[in-house]
């Protein structure tokens, strides 16, 4: 019996890019036409790789900088969501390459919070996994802040909630600008934690700080 629902929504790439490396002051993004994908993500992405050295966001699971398998490759974002944070910080759009983003996509409401483990895939197969909702971190914000003096320091909670997600490639292929991806969700409920509404939390890990 299938895991996994196709649903009837649908987004349309309306942007790729990629961050070729990482700097201390900003992110730089360079924008694409097309995102071939393999097993590692985007070859040339800071962020490619079959794994990766963990970071601030699973320090509660491994000690920073343990080689650890790569859900990371890349960060998709929402284009309505995109024009929420712009509206919240008061300027005329969000640049996705002010985040760092791979791919922004059009169509799917409130799409930072569909559910992890959800399949994004082209009509030509190319299927992405969402590990995670990502989080607001300070690059953003100082790329921002170079770009538009004084309106970066408010985007960590203009953005909370609306940062998208990160996600792997499941299998290999090909995106370009235009094509249209379809969201299927696993077949199970929400998880009740012994009856309760949400899980227990344990005392807060350290605030992520990369990205």
């Amino acid at each position: 019996m299938p895991a996994l629902i196709p649903t009837e929504h649908h987004a349309t790439v309306t942007w790729l890019g990629y961050v070729p490396h990482r700097k201390e002051a900003a992110i730089e993004t360079r924008a694409l036409d097309q995102m071939p994908l393999g097993w590692e993500g985007f070859a040339g992405d800071f962020h490619s790789g079959v794994t990766r050295q963990s970071c601030s966001r699973v320090v509660s699971q491994h000690p920073k900088n343990t080689e650890i398998r790569n859900v990371r490759q890349v960060s998709v974002v929402s284009a309505e969501e995109l024009a929420e944070i712009a509206a919240t910080l008061g300027v005329d759009a969000i640049d996705p390459a002010w985040l760092g983003a791979s791919i922004v996509l059009s169509g799917i409401l409130d799409f930072s919070h569909v559910p992890p483990s959800s399949r994004l895939q082209s009509e030509n197969g190319t299927t992405l996994v969402v590990d995670m909702q990502n989080r607001p971190c300070r690059f953003p914000a100082l790329t921002i802040g170079k770009a538009r003096p004084g309106q970066g320091r408010d985007f960590k909670e203009a953005a909370e909630g609306k940062r998208g997600v990160t996600a792997w490639v499941e299998r290999p292929g090909g995106l370009v600008i235009g094509d249209r991806l379809r969201l299927h969700v696993p077949d199970q409920r929400a998880w009740l934690a012994s009856g309760t509404d949400r899980p227990k939390m344990a005392e807060s890990a350290p605030e992520a700080v990369s990205d």
